[in-house]
């Protein structure tokens, strides 16, 4: 199915390295039935070529404010959009656009519009962090402006840190949900979820820490495809990245927190997805002070965490819908059986983390999906909002035929 089908979206494409992602997103929303228009920024030529999307838009790039066929482009295209994706917005379009600075087609396109605008941010982490960027994603966020990402994780000039220009898979899907053509029609309209997202740190000293490297973007993936279905939205994450337009995001860090938020935002919810990586074990007693190497190596006695999946399975509601997650390396359906058996979960998802672009960090997965009736479903590698979709078109099904729903 086209999800959008006959939209006209303007893309606007402004000077960060991360520009060249922006051909795939425009690849993306035409694949997904889209009119695209592309505008770019003088800055964007210097990444990415306009010939590019010359030849994979609906319509020739467009860029200049000053236009012989016609004499207000950026109203035209205001006017005549349905939804204004800025992929990816630096710091200069960003803060044009909150104070309301018309100097090219982009920012006057912005300005003119009165259609949903999604904005995509795209810099250095210590630009997105500075006080005034996010003072203007705060003042358009304000005015209803819906904001997707940014990512943490590897940068220009290899460093690491937030300010990563998100997939295009999950650009799309940000227009997709602003637009109200989610890839489930909104068959979870009234329904409440609850997704963990990204893996707990348990502390050693101040400054260290028993972690994983779940970086929250499979759980991620849950929350936005569960909120583009209409569904309202709470995230628990260790993760520092917003979520959905709309949804409750609670921050933790350790297990014991996880559990405490979790169990709180479950007591009411119809589905519970345990995404999160929690640590099966934290340090005993953990130093007040930073320990020293010269004080010889420690011994770190370890203690299990709270077994959150199993704490839910035992006191889940009539008709809510628990599901479970397995990482593994090796034998994973024997393991995923074995959760499944002893956590009083629905759904188990596993995957082995070690196979090919699948696992942690990774923007794909592959999974299998255990039932609690005997049910196996091999999901092949995909996005992770594709998983996501397939597991929630699993849930979305059985609680159509069961008699127990609340």
């Amino acid at each position: 199915m086209n999800s959008l089908a006959g939209k006209r979206i303007v893309l606007g494409v402004s000077g960060g390295i991360a520009a060249y992602k922006a051909v795939e997103v425009c690849r993306r929303l035409m694949d997904a039935g889209a009119y695209v228009i592309p505008v770019l920024t003088k800055g964007a030529t210097r990444f990415v070529g306009r010939a590019t999307f010359d030849a994979l838009a609906s319509e020739r790039t467009q860029m200049s404010l000053f236009d012989e066929d016609d004499p207000i482009p950026h109203t035209t295209l205001g006017q005549t959009a349905d939804c204004v994706v800025v992929a990816p917005a630096t710091a200069r379009v960003i803060g044009a656009y909150a104070a309301g600075i018309s100097s090219d087609l982009l920012t006057a396109t912005l300005i003119a519009t009165r259609a949903p605008v999604v904005v995509c941010p795209a810099m250095h982490t210590e630009m997105w962090e500075h006080p005034a960027v996010a003072g203007n994603i705060a003042t358009l966020v304000e005015r209803g402006v819906h904001i997707v990402g940014p990512e943490s994780g590897r940068l220009a000039g290899g460093d690491e840190g937030a300010g990563r220009l998100s997939s295009p898979d999950d650009i799309v899907a940000g227009v997709t949900r602003v637009l109200g053509a989610g890839s489930g029609l909104r068959d979870m309209a009234g329904l409440s979820v609850v997704v963990t997202a990204g893996g707990t740190r348990e502390p050693i000293d101040p400054v260290r820490y028993i972690g994983n490297h779940s970086s929250g973007k499979q759980g991620y993936a849950f929350a936005e495809e569960a909120a583009g279905r209409g569904a309202e939205v709470t995230i628990v994450s260790t993760v520092d990245r917003p979520g959905p337009s709309g949804a409750t995001v609670v921050r933790v860090d350790t297990a014991e927190e996880m559990a405490a938020a979790t169990m709180a935002a479950a007591a009411d919810a119809d589905v519970v997805v345990m995404a999160a990586a929690v640590a099966d074990f934290r340090p005993t007693d953990p130093a007040g002070v930073k320990l020293k190497k010269r004080d010889g190596v420690p011994a770190i006695q370890l203690e299990p965490t709270p077994d959150i999946l199993a704490a839910l399975g035992a006191s889940k509601p009539q008709g809510q819908v628990l599901i479970g997650f397995a990482a593994e390396t090796c034998d994973v359906a024997d393991n995923a059986a074995a959760k499944l058996n002893g956590k009083g979960a629905d759904y188990i998802v596993a995957n082995d983390v070690t196979a090919e672009n699948a696992g942690f960090a990774h923007d794909t997965n592959e999974v299998l999906v255990l039932a609690s009736d005997g049910r196996a479903h091999s999901i092949g590698l995909r996005s992770k909002r594709q998983v996501a979709q397939a597991v929630l078109d699993l849930v979305v099904a059985d609680r159509d035929g069961r008699a127990d729903v609340r």
